[in-house]
């Protein structure tokens, strides 16, 4: 049977309780344990502290590389962004300069269209010059047809108000002849022989064209003509 004196145990405490008493009861005892607790708090103050710095360290890193990212991308799209926009500004620019070259040449273009659609089926009939100032137009050219002549004339005047006071000035003249342009096979070559032309200068006004009159309506089927 195992005997346990309580009273011995009850009196170890009871020592052990005193030394410890006495220890933190030593004002230097307690000066070193409360230094020792101090320490041990500035240390973990200081650990925390490393740690949280650590991380907001890694996280600032990361929003500033990711910032960094985001600027190049901006500076790329800006960069793009002005080249689009130069060569939108060249593309504008020439598009001006061909209005205004199309602007500047749409009136003697035009003119000289409607001048060239009158022409005769002529091999032999020659415009010389063509000057229009402030609305007034003069013609000056040559052909060996009267007929010619006469015909354009007839065409510039009916022209549906395009072309108005047409008046044809012509003049009968000898034709100057270039042996070098003469071909041997026609036969000897006539030096007395000089061909007539007729040196034309034609004075009108130029203005806008007007739309053509309508056709007349066709007549009713079942209306009878009368004699």
């Amino acid at each position: 049977m195992i005997k346990v004196n309580l009273l011995d145990s009850v009196t170890e405490r009871a020592n052990s309780a005193a030394v410890v008493e006495e220890k933190v009861a030593n004002p230097r005892m307690r000066f070193w344990l409360l230094g020792a607790a101090v320490f041990g708090l500035l240390a973990l103050g200081m650990l925390f502290d490393y740690v949280s710095a650590a991380a907001s360290q890694s996280r600032a890193k990361a929003e500033l590389e990711r910032q960094q990212q985001i600027a190049a991308q901006m500076a790329a799209v800006n960069k793009e962004q002005a080249e689009l926009e130069k060569k939108l500004k060249d593309i504008n620019s020439r598009i001006d300069a061909i209005k205004r070259l199309r602007s500047s040449q749409q009136g003697p273009v035009a003119l000289l269209s409607e001048v060239n659609s009158r022409i005769p089926a002529d091999p032999d009939f020659h415009l010389e010059s063509v000057e229009q100032k402030n609305g007034d137009l003069v013609i000056e050219g040559q052909s060996p047809n009267e007929y010619a002549v006469t015909q354009f004339g007839r065409n510039l005047e009916f022209s549906n108000g395009l072309f108005l006071n047409v008046n044809i000035e012509a003049e009968r003249k000898d034709a100057e002849v270039n042996p070098a342009d003469y071909d041997p096979k026609e036969g000897p070559f006539d030096l007395t022989f000089k061909p007539e032309t007729f040196k034309f200068k034609i004075k009108c006004k130029y203005g806008a064209s007007q739309p053509p009159p309508a056709p007349p309506a066709a007549a009713p089927a079942n209306q009878v003509a009368q004699k």
